[in-house]
């Protein structure tokens, strides 16, 4: 039986599994369903929002099942670094840090835990341990920012097209 850092690894991959399968589906099914997500992130200026939508929902569910079972961990890790920078820079930034002003804060702390994990690796209660694919340390912490930052740089300027706002004179 692994030891107690192996069980804390589970439980954060389960919660964070658990957190993102739990906001890809309120994205496809909670209140306005795609056409809402999609309204959404047309008022964060981005171009093709009902694809935008569908990414965001497939992404955010394949990350969250991939975490559950602790399977290409980096890569999943990236995938919630991506969403949650993505999240940050255009949703939350503008209202400042605390999350009840819709503030960055939990965004931040989840985009952290996953570059903490993509260190830290799966744990021995992992598909990715099992198969002797674990990929940890600085390895790994690398994986996620670099694949994070640039799946996010990549989607921001392939898709990315604020408004001007005009100030009066």
């Amino acid at each position: 039986m692994g030891d107690p850092a192996d069980a804390a690894l589970l439980a954060l991959r389960l919660v964070l599994g658990a957190v993102m399968v739990a906001h890809g589906w309120n994205h496809w099914r909670g209140g306005g369903g795609i056409a809402g997500t999609a309204g959404w992130f047309a008022g964060l200026g981005l171009r093709c929002p009902r694809l935008q939508a569908w990414l965001s929902v497939l992404t955010e569910l394949g990350a969250g099942v991939l975490l559950l079972v602790g399977l290409f961990t980096p890569l999943t890790c990236a995938a919630v670094l991506s969403v949650m920078l993505v999240a940050g820079l255009l949703a939350h930034r503008p209202h400042g840090f605390f999350v009840f002003k819709e503030g960055y804060e939990y965004v931040l702390v989840l985009g952290v835990l996953a570059v903490a994990l993509g260190a830290w690796g799966p744990g021995e209660y992992a598909l990715d341990t099992a198969a002797d694919i674990a990929v940890t340390g600085w390895a790994g912490a690398g994986l996620v920012l670099a694949v994070g930052a640039v799946a996010t740089g990549g989607l921001l300027a392939a898709f990315w097209r604020p408004t001007r706002r005009h100030e009066e004179t």
